[in-house]
């Protein structure tokens, strides 16, 4: 008898980029040791995260998200835009709705491409993002990175928008050696769920640029939460108007923290890559039910 083939849709949302899997029909396990082989870029399909689509009793589609290092996760707007796009073809129309782990997302798919995702009201009490010990404050908290004296990186704004993220206002991004040190304060003590780590220059009260290094994933070209947080994060300080432009290394997305409501709104595009069936090696034995 010959094996079950699952086919795959690979997408982007500003070179953040998925492996999107529907499962809506079907039982396939996803363990995390098949989720690091497909996300491998050099023997698998490569990705920063793993999407899959289930079904859902509150919405239009579930999605499910892995990252690289097959943990799971709640959150991923960059993903939900894809998701978006995806679904709102399916049934003929351009509003759809998302439920993930943590919410139900509402999500408009434009005709020029583009998809708003609206992604709730960011949360910023110490215990929701969270936080290993009280701040009263979140909007500037005493964390730092290098010498005691001379810190290369201090007093970031930390937001969770489903998962949690630390910013750290800088001059320039691209003096910051992220790569080195996102991974020390994604695993540092005071985030008990680690956290994305950014680094955000604010160019004028309309426009941030942001560098990320992602947790699980590692640096990103594109994080669509991490975007809305800095937009969070910067409107706490004082330093933009309510919607800004976040520019990132894969391109721009325009965010919105709403007044009336504090819902968080991202609008930017999606792609599909290409389509294509997972090769059983990468599933193993327990997702493929064997």
């Amino acid at each position: 008898m010959s094996a079950t083939t699952h086919s795959f849709r690979k997408m982007n949302g500003l070179g953040n980029d998925f492996v999107v899997i529907d499962r809506r029909h079907d039982d396939l396990a996803l363990p995390a040791d098949a989720v690091r082989a497909i996300a491998d870029r050099a023997a698998g399909i490569g990705c920063d995260q793993l999407i899959a689509l289930d079904p859902s009793s509150e919405a239009d589609v579930f999605m499910r998200i892995w990252n690289a290092d097959g943990g799971e996760v709640a959150a991923c707007g960059n993903a939900a835009r894809c998701v978006a796009g995806v679904v709102a073809g399916e049934l003929g129309r351009p509003t759809v709705t998302i439920e993930t782990e943590d919410q139900v997302l509402g999500a408009y798919a434009g005709a020029d491409g583009l998809v708003t995702i609206d992604m709730g009201e960011p949360r910023l009490a110490w215990d929701e993002i969270p936080l290993a010990e009280e701040f009263h404050d979140t909007s500037c908290i005493e964390l730092q990175a290098g010498p005691i004296d001379a810190p290369v990186l201090h007093s970031p704004g930390v937001v969770s928008m489903g998962n949690p993220h630390a910013i750290f206002f800088v001059d320039d991004v691209e003096t910051i050696d992220l790569g080195r040190i996102g991974p020390m304060l994604e695993h540092h003590p005071l985030f008990p769920e680690r956290a994305n780590i950014s680094v955000a220059h604010v160019l004028d009260e309309g426009h941030v640029r942001l560098r990320t290094w992602e947790r699980g994933a590692g640096l990103t070209r594109a994080c669509g939460t991490a975007a809305c947080a800095s937009a969070v994060a910067a409107v706490r300080r004082g330093l933009t108007d309510r919607k800004v432009t976040v520019s990132l290394p894969g391109g721009d997305l325009v965010i919105e923290w709403r007044e009336g409501d504090g819902h968080v709104l991202m609008t930017g595009p999606y792609s599909l890559d290409f389509e294509g069936t997972l090769p059983p090696e990468l599933l193993g034995s327990e997702a493929q039910g064997v």
